[in-house]
């Protein structure tokens, strides 16, 4: 391979295709992570429960967290180049997206390695990611709610049962509303 014609090794590394690519506002990606974000494991022994799980899909990307308990996906508008799905640390994720400036757009380029390219005008940085394929399945409700409720009932409900709900973790079963 030594006398292979062509450029050196690390100059063919960079004229490979990215898996993903893609252009989100920074306004849009931040609000997504924030709403995901509430579901990401603080204190757990499987590393992918710690990421958001980045996936384009319908003309957006797709952000979806879990701590196996609950599951919250949000889609972001955004231009795709090239489809594709990593897993990235959710608590550095936000951090960085939210000390981008507001307003700009967002390029997102994952490379080999799962390491995730950002850029945001002046702005570059690489975040080391884990594999899509780790990140587990969030069960769907289906096309349609299995009831309705109206939002200002359900709050009220919840305004006057919640704060009998044990704060101990010790018994978990007594800090649920049914």
């Amino acid at each position: 391979l030594a006398d292979a014609p062509g450029p050196p090794s690390h100059e063919r590394i960079r004229l490979e295709k990215p898996d993903v690519k893609l252009s989100v506002m920074q306004e849009n990606l931040a609000r997504g992570l924030s709403v995901v974000s509430r579901a990401v494991s603080s204190r757990s022994t499987l590393p992918v429960l710690a990421n958001v799980l980045l996936k384009t899909e319908d003309a957006g990307l797709k952000l979806t967290a879990t701590n196996l308990e609950i599951g919250i996906t949000y889609w972001v508008p955004g231009k795709i180049e090239t489809d594709g799905s990593t897993t990235v640390p959710a608590k550095l994720l936000t951090d960085l997206v939210n000390s981008l400036p507001s307003g700009d757009r967002v390029d997102l380029e994952l490379g080999t390695g799962e390491s995730l390219h950002i850029r945001c005008g002046r702005f570059e940085t690489h975040v080391k990611g884990i594999d899509a394929d780790e990140f587990p399945a969030i069960q769907t409700a289906g096309d349609r709610p299995t009831t309705r409720v109206a939002q200002n009932l359900l709050r009220r409900a919840l305004t006057e049962t919640a704060f009998a709900a044990a704060s101990d973790e010790a018994r978990p079963i007594l800090t649920g509303v049914l």
